[in-house]
């Protein structure tokens, strides 16, 4: 199939930039110019600022039961064209065409579930103390939402900010990722062809750090809505401060795999070994430091490394692809430097640890041991296909190792024992945590992180709470 070039989209209109500028699309595994995408300046900026206030008005005036008929339909529209778009994905961004299939379906059933939860914002009314009188606390959309989303999931990332902001009434300015820009721009036809009104959803790309900083501080935008890396949301954070708007953060993470000595190493090897190399570990909840009880570390380590060297690498259109490339040139680099500084500190390399030929961005499946603690790998997210592996003696030791970084994402724990879930259901120190299962990222359930991984929520009905000013009206009959 062709790969499609983007334009911006402002007013339910695709638009070239104003003074024409465009950026080259590189496809990861091959290293190729397939496309160029639309460069926005501060003019076409300010028309998508335009379009978004008018188009608050419209939406937020919009009665919900509509608001959510044209959801769906926008639903059922990027279910039909989901290979399309898959193979979009997977064009742009590397990942295996199943797995791109799956979050293009993901991303559906996510539009469906925000679509039913707008009609359930709900207020309240409050007993008076003054007879006479009526108190009632309203949920009211807060206004235009300025987003921010990354490459490493370009439908997913972008479908969460969208739907819960449309759920809330609010309109929506995204700022998608340069290097996957159109399987971000089929979703928004999706909304387009299902009758979203226009100016309700607007779409750009250019110079981020010129986006975000136009954006957050122009008075029509009310929330900041960002996912990414820890540094850079805690400089979108410090700006929406200066202008008094809120924020929602989903930043990095650097999750923690508790396995105890009572733990199923079956299960463990299949569910976490399957979500550290999905999506080349290029996934901000992936496991990532393997905590292993001392009496069974040989053999997971063993283990882990076999599953590593039995997958197959490839461009994620073959159909025998279990891992694609790395989305750039960046993240190779990150794993050698990584890697490097591991084994010149002590680690042993169990398998991988190197570039896979010379073509795309592709890295081997790599598992390491006996990585120091003051090792760059066991303190910064390493966001791509590297796993450690950490003995222990005693889960309290585990646990304390988990809570050791400034991050909060994600963590998951292996154990047969009731007493032992519980204990790290109470101290593990993370947005979320699953125990004896991979990540399951619904709808429905909350998805955010504490620390220095962010607060607020791109799931569950929580995900609206940002998006809602609460009034207090008080009326006095006379």
């Amino acid at each position: 199939m062709n790969y499609p070039d983007t334009r911006l989209f402002i007013a339910n209109q695709w638009q070239d930039a104003a003074d024409g500028r465009t950026l080259p699309v590189v496809n990861p595994a091959t290293g190729t110019e397939i496309g160029r995408l639309s460069h926005a300046g501060i003019a076409d900026l300010d028309r998508a600022l335009l379009a978004a206030r008018q188009g608050f008005d419209t939406w937020r005036n919009t009665p919900a039961a509509e608001r959510a008929r044209l959801m769906r339909r926008a639903a059922a529209l990027l279910r039909e064209r989901a290979p399309g778009i898959a193979a979009i994905i997977t064009r742009e961004q590397g990942k295996p065409l199943a797995e791109a299939k799956h979050e293009t379906s993901m991303a559906a059933e996510m539009i469906e579930w925000f679509a039913d939860e707008a009609l359930r914002v709900y207020g309240r009314i409050v007993p008076s103390r003054v007879p006479g009188a009526q108190q009632l606390v309203l949920k009211v959309p807060a206004g235009p939402v300025a987003a921010f989303t990354p490459w490493n999931f370009p439908i997913n990332q972008a479908t969460r900010k969208i739907a819960a902001a449309l759920a809330a009434g609010c309109s929506i300015i995204l700022k998608a990722a340069e290097e996957t820009p159109a399987a971000a721009a089929a979703l928004f036809q999706a909304f387009a062809d299902a009758g979203v009104p226009p100016g309700v959803i607007g779409l750009v790309y250019g110079n981020p750090a010129q986006i975000s900083a136009h954006l957050i501080a122009h008075p029509a935008i009310r929330l900041v809505s960002f996912t990414g890396s820890t540094p850079v949301g805690k400089q979108l954070a410090a700006l929406a401060g200066r202008h008094m708007k809120r924020v929602t953060m989903e930043l990095g993470g650097h999750a923690p795999v508790i396995v105890a000595d009572d733990a199923d190493i079956d299960l463990a090897i299949r569910s976490a070994g399957a979500a550290k190399f999905r999506n080349a570990g290029q996934v901000c909840i992936a496991p990532t430091r393997f905590l292993v009880h001392d009496s069974i570390r040989t053999d997971f380590a063993s283990a882990l490394s076999a599953h590593a060297r039995s997958l197959r690498l490839g461009d994620g259109l073959a159909s025998d692809t279990q891992m694609g490339p790395l989305a750039n040139p960046r993240r190779l680099a990150a794993m050698a430097q990584l890697t490097e500084d591991a084994v010149r500190r002590g680690a042993s390399i169990e398998t991988g640890g190197e570039r896979l030929g010379t073509a795309g961005n592709f890295w081997t499946p790599t598992v390491l041991t006996g990585v120091p603690q003051d090792a760059r790998l066991l303190n910064e997210e390493p966001f791509g296909p590297i796993a450690t592996i950490q003995g222990f003696a005693t889960l309290e030791e585990a646990i304390a190792e988990a809570n050791r970084l400034p991050y909060g994402l994600a963590a998951y724990a292996y154990t047969r024992s009731l007493k032992h879930a519980h204990q790290l259901t109470q101290h593990v120190q993370a947005g979320m945590l699953w125990i004896n299962q991979p990540a399951a990222a619904w709808p429905e359930l909350p998805f955010g992180g504490v620390k220095d991984s962010g607060y607020g929520s791109d799931g569950g009905p929580e995900a609206l709470e940002a998006h809602l000013d609460t009034r207090l009206v008080s009326v006095m009959n006379v």
